[in-house]
């Protein structure tokens, strides 16, 4: 993931959770990334082979994956919150990873995932957030540290991680309303696609009546 131009934008953008319903537009928006930003993604250049078998081994009964729609249904940023089986006594914690189409940045969606996730993992009990990342992955990093995270570089690999606090009525409530708005917001994309879906095979059956009447001579 490349660095942002700009400041994230103000505004509400819907961010919804996603299901195994959508492994399909994940492994799409995931094989859309170019080389560059699948080595900054997954640390290594992954090829689509690699990328199907991670999206195939998707645990989204342990794990939570969030994601970001544009009015055609294309999931142009997603964010993979990984739940990290801790032993008894050691403190509860998930790690952060994300992705943000090239034509869909610099208008803040990786910042806006992230505070996403940190909510939703609050909410979970989590409380420290890790993410790891390649120290040239700039936008990754500048994430990280304007979120309150500490950072740890060692060589060509940068560690961060943020001690989340408990979770309280207000989190829990805004993230059950923020989901359900990113969930209405996604039905009414759904809703005017296949609208607009419709009328194009109205308009393409009038074209071929149109033609049939003209090769008739009527």
């Amino acid at each position: 993931m490349e660095e942002t131009k700009h400041e994230p934008q103000g505004g509400i953008v819907p961010i919804r959770s996603l299901g195994p319903n959508h492994q399909g537009r994940i492994l799409s928006h995931l094989l859309a990334l170019d080389e560059q930003d699948r080595y900054l993604r997954f640390g290594y250049a992954a090829n689509d082979e690699q990328i199907r078998r991670y999206v195939d081994h998707l645990d989204f009964e342990r794990d939570d994956i969030f994601g970001i729609f544009n009015r055609g249904l294309e999931l142009i940023a997603m964010a993979h919150l990984a739940f990290i089986p801790n032993e008894p006594g050691t403190p509860a914690g998930a790690e952060f990873g994300v992705s943000v189409l090239k034509k869909a940045r610099g208008r803040g969606y990786g910042t806006r995932l992230f505070e996403r996730a940190v909510m939703h993992a609050r909410n979970e009990g989590v409380e420290l957030m890790f993410i790891h990342a390649l120290s040239e992955n700039t936008a990754m990093i500048k994430i990280a540290r304007n979120g309150g995270a500490t950072l740890e570089r060692a060589g060509s690999e940068t560690e961060a991680y943020l001690r989340l606090p408990p979770a309280t009525l207000d989190s829990r409530v805004t993230e059950l309303v923020e989901e359900q708005m990113a969930q209405a917001d996604y039905r009414l994309k759904q809703q005017a696609r296949n609208f607009l879906a419709f009328l194009a095979q109205v308009q393409e059956i009038r074209r071929g009546a149109s033609d049939a009447k003209t090769r008739s001579g009527r």
